[in-house]
Order: C-alpha cells, then structure tokens, then sequence
C-alpha cells in the first residue's frame, strides 16, 4: 500500500494526525475515497495561506479622499469608445485598481 504510506506521510508531515486515525479506523472503499480526496489537497497552498493570516498588513496611508470621476452621460460616443478602450488596454496589461463606493439610490430614484 504504498499510495496509503504516501498519503500518511504527507498528513504527517502537515500535522494532521486525526485524518491518519480516521484512515486506520476505516476499510476498503471508504479508505480509498477518503485516499482520493487527500490526494487532491494542495497541504502546501493551505500552509502558505494560512501563513499569510498571520502576517501584519502594512497600511502606508490611511485617509479617504475624493477621486476625480467623469459623467459618462456628459460624454460623446467618441469619448466613451476611446475611455472603453483605454481601459480595456489597462486591463489587458494588469494595470488596474478597484474602487468601491457606496451609492445607486440616485440612479435608482432618477435624481
């Protein structure tokens, strides 16, 4: 049973004891889907991503400030295709933000 060895290797190794004796404790077909789904866990990504919880997230600025925006209802056809492209191209070569706002009641009430 070497896939069995391997696989109580890797959850060693990870710490993870209980899921070895729960392996012991079962037989034949359950074993070897419980064998199947452990050998599809990436225990590395896990460790890495949970290494990462733990590190302290530097904030270099903490203030919140207006951005400038556009109208794009105050925009011509050409401006809008020119914007449209340009953020397509900065987009394609994963140079873009995200902002979140609060907001739509305006929309919503036709203000």
């Amino acid at each position: 049973m070497d896939k069995m060895q391997d696989v109580i290797e890797e959850l060693e190794f990870y710490k993870q004891h209980h899921i070895v004796e729960l392996l012991h404790r079962l037989n034949g077909k359950e074993k070897e889907e419980l064998i199947d789904q452990i050998n599809k866990i990436d225990f590395h990504q896990i460790m890495e991503l949970y290494e990462n919880t733990k590190k302290e997230i530097e904030i270099k600025e903490n203030k919140i400030e207006n951005i400038s925006y556009l109208d794009k209802e105050k925009l011509s056809e050409e401006q809008k295709e020119e914007l449209d492209s340009l953020g397509e191209t900065i987009i394609k070569n994963g140079q873009y933000a995200v902002v979140t706002m609060a907001g739509g009641q305006g929309t919503r009430l036709r203000a």
